[in-house]
């Protein structure tokens, strides 16, 4: 049960709907809450369960929060990760999850906090225990969208993982050099890939091409913050993926994914974005 709460998870948890009826519904929401019983405790379990299926299996470890219940500027949130296979998209199985809950004013002191004492130190946990619960795997791949574009995610990733991650800001290389995203701009195209855009409210599916660029990136240490034992800097792979000629006053695609696995060709890139695809953010992405 505690599987399809989390494979819903970002989403939301529709208690009707994993009752089946009425009456379902009723004793789920009873069981849920039941003092007797632990969220953590289910969630622990699970991931046992998941352990034992990752035997020799190439595993997308995806992880998000969703928000459980809101109040204000803050509320109950739910970090989960589940496990698919990478081979044939099934999903394996619960790999964590943790409640979180939000208040307000604390965001002025982020930078002068260590990463342990922040809420973002979520997404390296999610990456530890996904090296845990996964071990048996062929290999572990942690996917996460831009919250989770975070330097000691990268710097402090287990060996037996590798990331594939959406990037969420711009960054400076210096004085006199382009900035991350100017650098990406700037890129040759290395090859196009079609693409069925699905439909979702307000858009209709329609055929595209996407430009795929790439390139080795070396990031450097933030000015700002506490970092404690923290290179100077992290080697990564970034690829760029655009859409060439989107229809007049529809948004193009357009992905920056910042990768731990060596890219060197676009072979290799094509490989990146098929694993960002299986985790469930797109589909239908072939080359042409």
């Amino acid at each position: 049960m505690l599987g399809r709460l989390v494979a819903t998870a970002g989403q939301g948890m529709r208690v009707r709907k994993l009752g089946g009826n009425r009456a379902g519904e009723i004793r789920l929401t009873r069981f849920l809450r039941n003092g007797a019983v632990d969220p953590q405790a289910m969630i622990d379990e699970a991931a046992l369960r998941t352990a034992d299926r990752c035997a020799d299996r190439h595993i997308l470890a995806i992880q998000d929060t969703t928000v459980v219940r809101s109040s204000g500027g803050g509320g109950l949130y739910l970090h989960a990760m589940i496990g698919v296979d990478a081979g044939d998209g099934a999903i394996v199985g619960a790999i964590h999850g943790q409640f979180l809950s939000r208040d307000q004013g604390k965001r002025g002191t982020q930078r002068a906090r260590p990463i342990e004492e922040k809420e973002s130190y979520r997404w390296l946990e999610g990456a530890d225990r996904a090296a845990k619960v996964c071990a048996a795997a062929r290999h572990i791949t942690v996917i996460a969208d831009r919250e989770s574009d975070i330097y000691e995610a990268f710097t402090r990733k287990p060996a037996n993982v590798d990331l594939v991650v959406r990037a969420a800001k711009d960054r400076s290389f210096g004085k006199d050099q382009p900035s991350l995203f100017a650098m990406a701009d700037a890129l040759p195209v290395a090859a196009n890939l079609a693409f069925t855009l699905p439909a979702k409210p307000g858009r209709k599916e329609r055929d595209t091409q996407l430009a795929i660029r790439f390139s080795a990136v070396t990031l450097p240490h933030p000015k700002n913050g506490i970092y404690k034992k923290t290179p100077d800097e992290v080697r990564l792979y970034l690829v760029d993926v655009r859409e060439s000629t989107p229809p007049p006053g529809e948004t193009p695609i357009h992905w920056r994914l910042l990768t731990t696995y060596a890219v060197s060709d676009a072979d290799q890139a094509a490989a990146v974005i098929a694993l960002y695809r299986a985790a469930g953010r797109s589909s239908n992405c072939s080359a042409p």
